[in-house]
């Protein structure tokens, strides 16, 4: 299959999903490992994950940890005028402090998720926004805690048993209702705690940890030559950082090649003595792939995949409903430009 023509609806096959989901559990895992969980032959597995990789559908990389992520986190919206919204969310996601980016519904406003330090996050937001004549409006809320993050986040292409081979632990968690989606669904893992007593990080950990941030599946002997190090060595520090919870993975690919044509974030107005038990509620969801307490008018937000429009409603009534949010306001996102700081190719559009 030409992944660079494709009909996007058809771009991943089942085994395509499939393979992306083994990633999601585990993104340095050998493909001799993924085939015998998946019942097909390693030279298959090996031969699918370089062609979409190479058609840059898909790439593997790591996530910080969560609580550092989270910490001073800031989540944007940014309104922009008519038949601008490309440019401001290229300018965003040209940042390297910039990591996820998304055009909404309408074309109208770019949401963004900004990691830096306070000088970078008052050039931007006191000098840099304001004097984009584009830019109409920015909000900025503050992430205070996360609950779930992409990271955790399941497509659902496999089965409970397969995910525990990969994984090791996977416990069950609810399928979404309703006929339009029939994965089985997997509990998002809880983040591990760090273990105590690790060793701080000096430059080589740090090295590693910064290619894999670009790549995740390098080889050791990649790492190696890339690093200047043995190999030996750093198959040891790999193995060290992975017990210290520093080799979180993300693999990331357009939802919609997933059957997730629609992306919502939802903007929840809490009670505060609410507000741990509903995010952590909506965290344990097969259909949440993110969830944030935050300051600004609203307190919580939770990102949300779908099938379609159909789908969303009901998340919204059966789901969100009987939480009891004082209010809720709904975005939709028309495209991702960036997630987990790599740019997306975006599926070529119909005709």
């Amino acid at each position: 299959m030409d992944l660079s023509t494709a009909d996007p609806d058809a771009v991943l096959d089942t085994l395509d999903r499939r393979l992306v989901c083994a990633l999601q559990l585990d993104g340095r895992a050998e493909p001799g490992r993924i085939a015998e969980v998946l019942g097909v032959s390693a030279r298959t597995v090996t031969r699918r994950l370089a062609r979409m990789r190479q058609a840059g559908v898909l790439r593997v990389v790591r996530l910080p940890d969560v609580e550092d992520a989270a910490v001073g986190a800031l989540l944007l919206r940014v309104r922009v005028l008519s038949g601008r919204v490309d440019a401001v969310a290229q300018a965003l996601a040209d940042r390297p402090d910039v990591p996820f980016v998304d055009v909404m519904l309408g074309g109208h406003e770019v949401g963004a998720v900004m990691l830096t330090d306070a000088a970078s996050r008052d050039r931007l937001l006191y000098g840099q926004l304001p004097a984009t004549g584009a830019v109409t409006e920015t909000t900025t809320h503050a992430v205070l805690h996360a609950f779930a993050d992409a990271g955790q986040w399941r497509a659902g292409y496999l089965t409970e048993q397969e995910a525990a081979a990969l994984a090791g632990l996977a416990a069950p968690r609810p399928s979404a209702p309703g006929p339009s989606a029939p994965r089985q669904s997997l509990s998002r893992p809880a983040a591990a705690p760090r273990p105590a007593g690790q060793p701080p990080l000096d430059g080589l950990d740090r090295a590693l940890l910064e290619r894999l941030g670009e790549d995740a599946r390098q080889s050791h002997a990649a790492l190696a030559a890339a690093v200047g190090a043995p190999e030996s060595t750093v198959r040891r520090r790999l193995h060290r950082l992975d017990g210290a919870g520093l080799l979180r993975t993300h693999a990331t690919v357009d939802p919609r090649l997933l059957g997730m044509a629609v992306d919502a974030n939802l903007w929840l107005d809490l009670p505060p003595g609410r507000l741990a038990e509903v995010g952590t509620a909506l965290a344990r969801h097969p259909q949440v792939h993110g969830v944030f307490a935050t300051s600004g008018p609203t307190n919580l937000l939770a990102t949300v995949f779908c099938a379609d429009h159909t789908e969303l409603y009901r998340f919204l009534t059966d789901t969100l409903g009987p939480l009891g949010a004082a209010r809720a306001e709904t975005t939709i996102t028309a495209r991702a430009v960036k997630r987990a700081g790599v740019l997306l190719r975006q599926p070529p559009r119909r005709p």
